[in-house]
């Protein structure tokens, strides 16, 4: 244990629970580090890439540094490692990721709930275990590429557990994260199918059981699922070019869709019902929707320039084969996977890159996952040392991926498997974010927000992040990580062995911190502040490891530096 907490044995932390020791001075510095990392000039916390050609500057295929692999890894994964880094250099960019894809699927999160027995009668109207699957698999398992990839289709094709009206909540979000995973290296086509066939997306966007027209009262369609699908999984509203830029006539955007497609699409999206009516078991929630003819409109529907007519699977498909066809789907998609990748504000130039992979793998092939995430992770703007010192380049490092940062970097485990950092969307005692539970279909945070009254705004930029940063956040966000740096939370424990064995040197200790936290990218400044307040504990006082390890990490996840992932 860090001397600075006691250890409380918490299964997890509350707000109701009593807070944390007061911070010692070196985490007033943390404090200090962490708001200036959240103010509003465009140089130390604007979002964007540097700016780039249509043609990509070609990268020499040499071997990455330690701190390029640890930039890659921060991009790739959920938090780079020792192993992972080493990993990178000895083998290139290229050969990590084609690793990556043939890695086998981990442990389901369904299978892994129903190893664990939360398939009780107990839990059929709880979310119980929800989040330890979900915090388990993104720090231990090491399918790390497709982890990075589920969850960024995750905040795109948005879910939310607290918005699911199922019983067995639980497992009809894990069966609906498994099949983001299951094909995150897939294709997109197939991704629009499976979501519009899952029983989770069907409650949350209120089309599960949808009905055609009643004549006798006028009843229509639930139009939900209808405009959510064009407006923010696939189109967008308004038209684009192929590198993003909007189209427009007299400076005005053009419409992708129209209220009329969206009631023509609704239409079809009627009749899909669960497999079955036996609620005692979880197992319906893990099966494709089925069609109730009963239900079904099998008249034509009109949107988006084409009709399908006869109802059923068959005009479900045909209305996603319409959709997958739209000229806008490839750089909309593209630019928002790279967001959450990469960078906040890509060029027009880097968004055309992919978009035309997307559109072509160079096979002839639409909507291959592989080709996108291999073009976003090797592009020039990606890959170039350049955006580091480029002030619109980059992204803030959202909540979720701080602390698995942490926990992967120093070997958080729970061997009693209870991963017990549960619900973590507090904004004023946690993270203000949990992966699953998003409060609406807009995320936690829109792709297109821009923090007001700021450099960022005033640079013509977007933050997304910075959505749900504040000082009330701030402050939540580094009580946190005090409190798990220090003891972890009941039997979720970091090991710092590693680090404890550098502790007696702050420099060591501190290049070592930055180099796998922050891809090695502290200013002189900060790595100078830190290594003060690491010496401010002498080596021959009582834990003096532990605590000289303690604040170089806290130290290290309240730097701006850290913040930014660029």
């Amino acid at each position: 244990m860090l001397e600075f907490e006691h250890d409380r044995g918490d299964a997890d932390v509350s707000a109701t629970q009593d807070a944390p020791a007061p911070l010692p001075a070196s985490t007033a510095i943390a404090s200090a580090l962490l708001l200036a990392a959240c103010g509003g000039e465009t140089g130390g916390t604007s979002s964007g890439t540097a700016s780039g050609g249509g043609t990509p500057v070609p990268i020499t295929r040499v071997a990455p540094t330690e701190a390029q692999a640890s930039r890659f890894l921060s991009q790739a994964t959920m938090g780079a490692t020792r192993d992972t880094i080493a990993t990178v250099v000895a083998n290139g960019y290229e050969a990590w990721i084609t690793a990556q894809f043939a890695l086998p699927r981990a442990t389901s999160h369904w299978d892994w709930l129903v190893a664990n027995g939360y398939n009780v009668a107990a839990n059929i109207n709880s979310t119980t275990g929800f989040d330890p699957t979900m915090w388990r698999q993104l720090i231990v398992e090491p399918d790390q590429l497709r982890q990075r990839v589920g969850m960024a289709l995750l905040d795109l094709l948005v879910v939310g557990i607290d918005g699911v009206n199922l019983n067995w909540r639980q497992f009809a979000m894990a069966a609906y994260v498994d099949l983001l995973l299951d094909n995150a290296f897939g294709n997109y086509r197939q991704i629009m199918e499976a979501i519009t066939l899952n029983a989770a997306m069907g409650s949350f966007l209120t089309f599960l059981n949808n009905r055609k027209m009643n004549t006798t009262t006028g009843a229509q369609p639930d139009e939900n699922y209808a405009r959510e699908l064009m407006q923010l999984f696939t189109l967008g509203l308004y038209q684009l070019n192929m590198d993003g830029t909007l189209k427009g006539t007299a400076g005005q955007p053009l419409d992708t869709y129209t209220q009329a497609d969206v009631s023509g699409l609704a239409r079809v999206f009627t009749g899909l019902s669960l497999v079955n009516n036996t609620s005692s078991t979880p197992d319906r929630y893990r099966q494709p929707l089925v069609m109730n003819a009963g239900i079904n409109e099998t008249g034509s529907a009109t949107f988006l320039g084409a009709t399908v007519t006869g109802g059923g699977m068959a005009a479900v498909r045909s209305a996603l084969d319409t959709i997958f066809a739209h000229p806008n789907i490839a750089p909309f998609v593209s630019k928002q996977l790279i967001q959450r990748l990469v960078t906040s504000n890509p060029s027009p130039a880097y968004v055309g890159r992919v978009a035309a992979k997307f559109a072509d793998n160079g096979q002839g092939v639409r909507g291959d996952m592989k080709a996108i995430v291999t073009a976003i992770l090797l592009d020039t703007e990606a890959r170039s040392d350049a955006a580091l010192t480029t002030a619109s380049a980059g992204k803030l490092r959202e909540p979720v991926m701080r602390l698995t940062g942490w926990a992967r970097a120093c070997k958080v485990a729970s061997p009693s498997n209870a991963w017990g950092f549960g619900d973590t969307s507090s904004q004023s005692s946690r993270l203000g974010q949990s992966k699953g539970r998003s409060p609406s279909v807009f995320n936690f945070y829109r792709p297109g927000y821009t923090p007001p009254a700021t450099g960022i705004a005033n640079a013509g930029l977007v933050a997304p992040e910075f959505q749900i940063t504040n000082e009330q956040t701030v402050v939540g966000y580094i009580n946190y990580m005090y409190s798990l740096v220090a003891n972890g939370t009941g039997d979720t424990k970091p090991d710092y062995t590693d680090l404890i064995a550098k502790a007696p040197d702050s420099a060591a200790l501190v290049d070592e911190v930055n180099l796998v936290l922050a891809a090695g990218q502290l200013s002189a400044g900060t790595v100078a502040a830190i290594r003060a307040a690491v010496d401010s504990v002498a080596t021959s006082t009582t834990n003096a490891a532990t605590n000289r390890v303690g604040i170089a990490v806290l130290l290290t996840l309240a730097a701006p530096e850290f913040l930014m992932v660029k």
